[in-house]
């Protein structure tokens, strides 16, 4: 059966590094829904956050291959229960039907949304939150001429410490005794 996981690879940062991990998932036929790529907090690795659908055999197998390849440090696969993740969401919505309009205001507030700028023409509008809440306000926002529409792949930290943490440590540790 197909469930959602989140994949959390951390890498040197590497030209080419990424399409080899994104080709992993491409020739076992399992779509990648969201990709993430930004720093870690360890200085000098960078961390992918990559969600998909599949069943968890297959998943397990293409983490393990990632895991192969040279730059990789570690990866890891995680259900949503393990994480705590969100998203960002930006809206561009007419400026007129907001200022006019106040059910459009109210709809704002009533979703936590941000107003990020104002121009004559145009308001951006920011939501964080889990996909269903942006796509919440996405929908909300159509009926007022919404103009443009964009949203981040996931952002995740794991619940309790994890073997990542350890093996930093370890490394560490290691590099300590030489």
């Amino acid at each position: 059966m197909k469930e959602q996981f989140t994949i959390l690879v951390y890498t040197e940062n590497k030209v080419g590094l990424l399409q080899r991990v994104v080709s992993t998932f491409s020739r076992r036929k399992i779509n990648i829904e969201s990709l993430n790529t930004s720093e870690s907090g360890v200085p000098g690795i960078f961390r992918f956050t990559i969600v998909v659908e599949s069943q968890e055999e297959w998943v397990r197998k293409t983490v393990k291959n990632i895991e192969r390849q040279v730059e990789v440090h570690k990866a890891y696969y995680f259900r949503d229960e393990d994480l705590v993740y969100q998203e960002i969401a930006l809206y561009k919505v007419p400026t007129k039907v907001l200022a006019a309009n106040g059910q459009a205001e109210e709809l704002v507030r009533r979703h936590h949304a941000r107003v990020l700028g104002v121009e004559e023409d145009f308001t951006i509008l920011e939501k964080t939150g889990h996909e269903i809440e942006t796509e919440a306000l996405y929908k909300a926002l159509q009926p007022f001429g919404l103009l443009d529409f964009v949203r981040s792949g996931r952002v995740a930290i794991t619940r309790p410490k994890r073997d990542w943490q350890e093996y930093v440590e370890s490394m560490e540790w290691e590099l300590q005794q030489q």
